[in-house]
């Protein structure tokens, strides 16, 4: 038996911002995006001088915990505004019910879709940041059957997010797309070593697909990049290759369109999600209908703003956050003032910063007692 907790009214934690404010209309359909997939409990140690060293004790100036998995995408979603609802299984154990209200209370996700499974514990990531990398172990088991709990069709959204993986077609992607989803889809390292577009039938139903550059220089069979993604465009209507230090490339298969936006120069404490929090302003800037180069642009900031704290969902940037880096960033003698014009489009955005950059965030973690 599955449990739900309810039905829930999203409560945005965007200082005021909604990007697709000016579009938004009575027929508009219930949520702006839509997700599902694995939520894990994401344990971060950070501050590690080097790898751990077998048959040694390595101890991190640094640790937090947060919801992993899709809520990493689900949380930078509804940090910029926009209206989330994600449907994934919870375990029934505390690690369950600190990422249920982490997500549902703290960043205002519709959950209505989502369950709470009996006796199955949640999947757990321990990820260890050093040297501007990271390295991970988890443990989980799949979710027993949901009986039905959770809808075989999405809901009616402006736009659903795919994790496209071989052989695992979804129905409801081809369902959403029928119905006028716009559908993104990014990937995975494929397991198997075949790396064949053939083992993904979903990727027909997507608008965009958005892999990074390994992934599509091993789908392509091309030895960069940028050609990856000029192959790419023949399969899908627009090609997004993420470049790592050097920022994202991308086609637009229909009219030609190429762009790139270079990456922002960062102190990387944790990248831990960063790639989601790249796709979700790129979907941003999508349904607001921004120019090709300022989606990409609009990516790439918010991911460099994400890597400088603690995990994957928690350090996904807001408004607030945005609008206090494009003030500090415009006060630096050492800025390039073509390289800030870049951004320039966003200040009819920008709420006035009420903190000064850097921002932080408290340090996530479970278990605080509370004191009588």
């Amino acid at each position: 038996m599955t449990t739900s907790r309810g039905d829930h009214q999203p409560r945005q934690h965007t200082a005021g911002v909604d990007p697709l404010g000016a579009l938004r209309t009575p027929a508009d359909p219930e949520c702006d995006v839509f997700l599902t997939g694995t939520v894990f409990l994401d344990i971060i140690f950070t501050g590690l001088d080097s790898a751990p060293v077998r048959g040694t004790e390595s101890w991190a100036r640094g640790m937090g915990s947060s919801p992993g998995g899709v809520a990493n995408m689900a949380t930078a979603l509804a940090r910029l505004g926009l209206r989330t609802s994600l449907a994934a299984a919870f375990g029934d154990d505390h690690y369950g019910e600190y990422c249920w209200d982490a997500l549902e209370q703290g960043e205002g996700i519709d959950l209505t879709r989502s369950r709470t499974v009996p006796g199955w514990h949640s999947p757990v990531t321990v990820s260890m940041a050093y040297e501007g990398e990271r390295t991970m172990v988890s443990h989980g088991h799949e979710a027993p059957p949901l009986d039905g709990a959770l809808p075989a069709t999405a809901p009616r959204a402006r736009a659903a997010v795919a994790s496209l993986a071989p052989g695992r077609p979804e129905e409801w992607v081809g369902d959403a797309a029928r119905r006028d989803t716009r559908i993104f889809a990014d990937t995975g390292w494929d397991d198997t070593g075949r790396w064949d577009l053939a083992a993904l039938p979903d990727l027909d139903h997507c608008e965009a697909f958005l892999p990074n550059a390994q992934e599509a220089m091993r789908y392509t069979r091309t030895s960069c990049p940028r050609a990856a993604a000029r192959a790419l465009a023949d399969k899908v209507p627009l090609a997004v290759v993420t470049l790592g230090p050097e920022g994202a490339y991308a086609v637009d298969g229909a009219t030609g369109e190429t762009a790139e936006v270079p990456a922002i120069e960062v102190a990387a404490l944790d990248p831990t999600g960063a790639g989601d929090v790249f796709v979700a302003g790129f979907v941003t800037g999508t349904l607001a209908g921004w120019p090709l180069a300022d989606r990409l642009a609009f990516g790439g900031l918010t991911a460099a703003l994400s890597v400088q704290e603690f995990g994957g969902s928690l350090s996904a940037p807001g408004w607030t956050e945005i609008a206090a880096w494009w003030n500090y960033v415009q006060g630096c003698d050492d800025q390039d003032p073509a390289a800030l014009r870049r951004y320039a489009f966003l200040e009819p955005l920008l709420p006035a910063p009420i903190r000064p950059w850097p921002l932080r965030r408290a340090v996530p973690t479970i278990g605080f007692g509370r004191s009588a």
